[in-house]
C-alpha cells in the first residue's frame, strides 16, 4: 500500500478499476449495459487532459483560425514597379486605384518579393516594339499559379486602361513567372523543419527526463560525480543527434519532389537549426525540472506547444491574425524561428539581417536553460 501511495498513475488504475468492480457487482435494478456507460462517463470526467482535448481544444481552433480567416474583405493587391523612367509616372496613375499598393523596387528586391509572395505582380517597361497602338509598353510579371495573383493582373490592366482612356481590345504582354520558393510548398517546408524542433525539444527532451525520474533512474546519478548541466546538456545533445537526421530527410524529400532548395548558406542554415534545437531543449527541460508524472508532463508540453502549432505560422503566416495580436506572437519561441528560417531559405538573407529574431531566440535559450538547471532535483525531496 505504501509503495501504492506514492505512484499516483498506480493510485487512479486502482481506483478506476474498483470503480468498474463496484459498478458491475452492485445490486442494481437498470440495464447492465447502462451501469457500464455511466462508470466509463465517471472515468472520463475524472481525466481532464481528455476533457480538454475532447471539449475544449476544438473550440480553441476554432477561435483561432476564425480570427486568422475571418472575413474582411478583398485585401489590396501589392504591385511593384521596376525603376525606369516611366516608373513614377506609372505609380501615380496606379496609387489612384484603392484596390492596389504600389512600390517602387529595383530587379533584384523585386523577384525577391515575388517569389516570397509579398508582390503579385511586377510591372516594367517593355523592350518588345509596339505594333501601331495594339500593346501598351508595359510587362506584366505574375505567378499565375499563386492565388490573387491573377486577380492584382486584371486589375493593373484595368486602372491603366482606364487613366489612359484606351477601349477594353488593348492588352499588355504577359510574363508567367513561376521560380521555386514562392509557392506553398516552399513557405510549408520551413514551417516543418520549425515543428520538427520544436517537437524534438519537448518530447524527445522533455518526457525522457520525466519518464527517467518516475522509473528512479535520476536517484542513481546522485552516487556519481556527473553534475546537473553535465546531464541536461547530454540528454539535449543525444536528442540532436535524431533530430538532425530527421531534418535532412525532409530537406531531400522535398527537393527530390518538389525542387525546395536553400536560397541562402547552408552554415548559416545548418547553425540556424542547432540554435532552434537549443532553444525548444531549453524549453523542454524547463517543463520537465519539477514534473513528477506523465500526466503532468503531458498537459504541460501539450500546454505549451498549442499556442505556437496554431498561432507561430508552421501552415499559414501569422499576418492574417489581427495586428493587435501580432506583436505577443512574434514573442513566442518558434515565430522568430520561423521568420528567420524563412529569410534565410526563401530570400537568401544573412543571419545578419536578423538581429531581433535572433535575440529573441538566444534569450529563449539562456533563461530557459538557466530556469530548468536551478529548479532541476535528482530526487523530490531535495
Amino acid at each position: 500500500m505504501e509503495k501504492s501511495s506514492r505512484n499516483p498513475s498506480a493510485n487512479r488504475a486502482s481506483s478506476e478499476t474498483e470503480l468498474l468492480v463496484t459498478s458491475v457487482t452492485e445490486p442494481v435494478k437498470s440495464w447492465p449495459i447502462g451501469v457500464l456507460v455511466r462508470t466509463r462517463l465517471i472515468e472520463f470526467s475524472r481525466r481532464p487532459a481528455a476533457v480538454f482535448w475532447t471539449y475544449v481544444f476544438p473550440l480553441v481552433m476554432m477561435f483561432i483560425l476564425g480570427s486568422a480567416f475571418r472575413s474582411q474583405g478583398e485585401s489590396p493587391s501589392q504591385v511593384g514597379i521596376l525603376l525606369g523612367s516611366q516608373a513614377e509616372v506609372l505609380k501615380q496613375k496606379l496609387q489612384s486605384s484603392p484596390d492596389l499598393v504600389v512600390a517602387v523596387v529595383d530587379l533584384e528586391d523585386g523577384l525577391r518579393r515575388l517569389r516570397a509572395g509579398r508582390l503579385a505582380v511586377l510591372i516594367r517597361e517593355s523592350a518588345r516594339t509596339n505594333r501601331g497602338t495594339e500593346t501598351f509598353p508595359f510587362e506584366l510579371i505574375y505567378d499565375p499559379q499563386r492565388i490573387g495573383a491573377r486577380t492584382a493582373e486584371l486589375l493593373v490592366q484595368r486602372q491603366l486602361r482606364i487613366s489612359e482612356g484606351v477601349p477594353e481590345s488593348y492588352q499588355f504582354h504577359r510574363v508567367p513567372y513561376s521560380e521555386p520558393g514562392g509557392r506553398y510548398i516552399d513557405f510549408l517546408v520551413p514551417g516543418l523543419i520549425g515543428m520538427v524542433l520544436l517537437g524534438g525539444g519537448l518530447w524527445g527532451v522533455g518526457y525522457a527526463i520525466v519518464d527517467m525520474r518516475i522509473r528512479k533512474l535520476l536517484k542513481r546519478f546522485l552516487a556519481t560525480p556527473m553534475r546537473k548541466s553535465d546531464f541536461l546538456l547530454g540528454i539535449v545533445f543525444s536528442r540532436m543527434m535524431f533530430v538532425i537526421p530527421q531534418i535532412a530527410v525532409i530537406m531531400l524529400a522535398s527537393y527530390l519532389g518538389f525542387s525546395v532548395t536553400n536560397h541562402g548558406s547552408w552554415f548559416e542554415f545548418a547553425l540556424l537549426v542547432l540554435l532552434g534545437g537549443l532553444q525548444f531543449a531549453g524549453v523542454g527541460l524547463l517543463i520537465a525540472s519539477r514534473a513528477k508524472t506523465m500526466e503532468t508532463m503531458s498537459g504541460l508540453i501539450n500546454l505549451a506547444m498549442l499556442p505556437m502549432w496554431t498561432l507561430s505560422g508552421i501552415f499559414f503566416s501569422y499576418e492574417n491574425f489581427p495586428e493587435l495580436i501580432q506583436w505577443p506572437i512574434r514573442l513566442l519561441p518558434l515565430t522568430p524561428l520561423l521568420d528567420t528560417l524563412r529569410g534565410v531559405m526563401l530570400d537568401g538573407n544573412s543571419l545578419t539581417q536578423h538581429p531581433i529574431e535572433l535575440a529573441l531566440i538566444l534569450s529563449w535559450t539562456v533563461g530557459t536553460f538557466g530556469l530548468a538547471l536551478w529548479l532541476f532535483r535528482w530526487t523530490d525531496g531535495q
